[in-house]
């Protein structure tokens, strides 16, 4: 089989059982925080009300910043409880004196102190989410600067009162008070009164820039080279937050605080009325997908949440879904259909486990994204395809309004696109979100001729058992091409089709729809899969999957490209020529690999103190007139000096 169709042995329909119940239920958390950003100190108390969700719960389990060092637990009556400290997981133990009943509400109170320089390990690996500098700081919910139980699932409401020296601001989620303590310290506090994740602030110095667009007022703080970026930014954001109100309705807070982070941390990152950006995703234009990503959060995942992280897909997939309707709003349709694919191709790089069991991927993983993300975006556009656009606008908006401030299951999201549109989406929702695997379709027919026209008889396979999806159709006839959708059921699935003109050919989902094999599809995502293991410097696993891109087109451009692009890291300039050249007799796909091809090609000259040709090569990708990513400049460059590269650092 060319696609893996894992379905779950599971109840078919409800997710709700395949993860254990949290011991506790988190309701409310009062923290009372003192920052020192000189020392890049935090000492902090954190009262958590919650309740028993078992018969009797005698521990529970929060997660904190190994950064952090917990002085002492205790209980509504600062009577001492017991904990053990896990560094492995980030995790504080704790051992209640006696049973608190399920139902019954519990207090504790954490004492913890620590030092958050941003240099520490962090709960996410490789992405930092908390750090106290001098100048800013920023410490948002994933890093567990509080106790957190249930991360991203168990919403909660907070009272978080924060002091900072005179002369800084803080930011958080919720309504915002501030006085003086001590002539030279300030307690700035937040009440947030609906639950939700309102558990990040910002420390900032200076004042905002204040931009109003489009009735939306943003507060943007940014700082250094990306400071003179704030205002398009702005202006954007306004655009931004109209196009989504448009989409879903009424923003929970219309107006939001932008704020910069600095290199390590996120792209971006959504709480309540707080957005973090990092300076490399500001950038010099602005990174308007970025904004509508993290935007579309303040409903999806902050308004509304998966009920556990296996249902992620519901918020990451709408956030990145969003980003592909507002491309197909400032560029057109056509841009719509480029980014669908190459959001095919990376849902498609995470194949081998359902949806409905993402909780297992590793937070912020290539491979989290992919499923939640890629996957879940995905699974949107093509629920469009099934249930039609009136249907899907009137969802998006709706489901929102109905589940504000409340936890959701895909069952209830499923519940509400068959109340709407009128179908029966189990066998739908069976396939994308239970099971894994996507169709190739294979398509065998014959024209008769009728006294009419002619008519079609044929048959669409496929090798996943449980898939049923309608499928469309184009006729290519000597006059206009005509449609039908069929409905593919099982792995074969026959049809009729009558037409006027004659048929010259068929094609099977000539829109592209579908989340699907084909020759194309295999080979770039196992170019991407590629990639991906070149980013973390798994050259070997890289290699193999362009040898897959490869088995199925030799003469694929790109695979070539990439091959010798691993070859150039590793030093092996022969290879790398050989590879180079190989893509420049291949298909040519993308146009780019030319001029890059010919750039790469003259640095390997350049290296092997063969000038002559190194110019040769350079002015070879002059000619292509290609400017893909500065390549014109970069020629030009290296047309004046010779390349050299980089000293090696290990």
């Amino acid at each position: 089989m060319r696609a893996l169709a894992c379905v779950l042995f599971l109840s078919p329909i409800s997710a709700r059982a395949q993860r254990p119940e949290a011991r506790i239920d988190v309701e409310h958390y009062v923290i009372d925080a003192e920052i020192n950003p000189r020392t890049q100190d935090l000492e902090a108390t954190a009262q958590v009300r919650f309740q028993a969700t078992e018969e009797e719960a005698r521990s529970a389990t929060f997660e904190l910043h190994n950064g952090l060092q917990v002085s002492q637990v205790v209980g509504e009556h600062d009577e001492p409880i017991a904990f053990d400290r896990t560094n492995e997981n980030f995790s504080v133990r704790l051992s209640f004196p006696s049973a608190v009943a399920k139902g019954q509400a519990g207090v504790v109170r954490f004492a913890y102190r620590g030092r958050l320089a941003g240099k520490e390990e962090s709960p996410v690996w490789g992405i930092n989410f908390a750090a106290i500098h001098e100048d800013f700081g920023y410490l948002m919910y994933p890093a567990r600067w509080f106790p957190v139980s249930g991360y991203t699932a168990d919403r909660f409401t907070a009272e978080i009162h924060i002091t900072v020296p005179a002369g800084y601001k803080v930011l958080a989620s919720g309504i915002g008070t501030s006085e003086a303590v001590t002539s030279d310290k300030i307690r700035f506090s937040f009440k947030a009164t609906q639950p939700s994740f309102p558990g990040s602030i910002a420390i900032v110095r200076g004042e905002a820039v204040r931009v109003q667009a489009n009735g939306v007022s943003t507060e943007l703080y940014f700082r250094g080279e990306t400071a003179e970026m704030a205002r398009a930014y702005g202006e954007t954001a306004g655009k931004a937050m109209t196009f989504l109100t448009g989409l879903y309705g009424l923003a929970p807070q219309a107006n939001l605080a932008v704020v910069q982070t600095e290199a390590g941390a996120p792209n971006g990152y959504s709480a309540p009325g707080l957005v973090f950006l990092s300076p490399s995703a500001i950038g010099r234009q602005v990174n308007a997908r970025l904004l509508v990503n993290q935007f579309a959060r303040q409903w999806w995942g902050q308004l509304f949440s998966s009920a556990t992280r296996n249902h992620l897909w519901i918020t990451n997939g709408m956030a990145r879904y969003a980003e592909l309707l507002w491309m197909r709003e400032a560029s057109g349709p056509g841009a719509l259909e480029t980014e669908v694919r190459d959001n095919y191709v990376e849902a498609l790089t995470s194949s081998e486990a359902p949806l409905i069991q993402s909780g297992r991927l590793e937070d912020y993983s290539p491979e989290f994204w992919a499923a939640t993300a890629g996957k879940g975006a995905a699974i949107y556009h093509m629920l469009k395809h099934v249930i039609g656009d009136d249907a899907f606008a009137r969802l998006i908006k709706e489901f929102p309004e109905k589940y504000a401030w409340k936890s959701v299951y895909t069952d209830d999201f499923r519940a509400m696109a068959e109340a709407i549109s009128g179908r029966n989406l189990q066998g739908f929702f069976i396939q994308w979100i239970e099971s894994s695997g996507a169709p190739e379709f294979t398509m065998e027919y014959t024209v008769y001729r009728t006294q009419g026209g002619f008519r079609i008889m044929g048959k669409i396979n496929q090798d996943l058992d449980t898939f049923r999806m309608p499928v469309t159709l184009k006729i290519e006839t000597e006059g206009n091409p005509e449609f039908q959708d069929i409905e593919v059921v099982g792995a074969s699935s026959d049809f009729v089709v009558d037409t006027f003109g004659k048929p010259k050919n068929i094609v099977v989902d000539p829109n592209n729809d579908l989340l699907r094999y084909d020759d194309k599809m295999r080979i770039a995502v196992a170019i991407r899969r590629g990639e991906q293991f070149v980013e973390i410097g798994e050259f070997v696993e890289a290699l193999k999957e362009y040898q897959r891109a490869l088995d199925v087109n030799r003469y694929s451009s790109l695979a070539h490209y990439r091959i010798a692009e691993v070859f150039f890291i590793q030093r092996n300039y022969q290879s790398a020529a050989n590879e180079f050249r190989e893509a420049l007799n291949g298909d040519l796909e993308p146009k780019w690999t030319e001029v890059w091809s010919h750039i790469n090609l003259g640095k390997i000259f350049d290296l092997t103190t063969q000038r002559d040709r190194a110019v040769n090569e350079y002015n070879l990708a002059i000619r292509t007139k290609d400017n893909t990513q500065g390549a014109q400049e970069e020629a030009a460059k290296y047309l004046r000096e010779p390349y050299q590269r980089p000293a090696q650092t290990n």
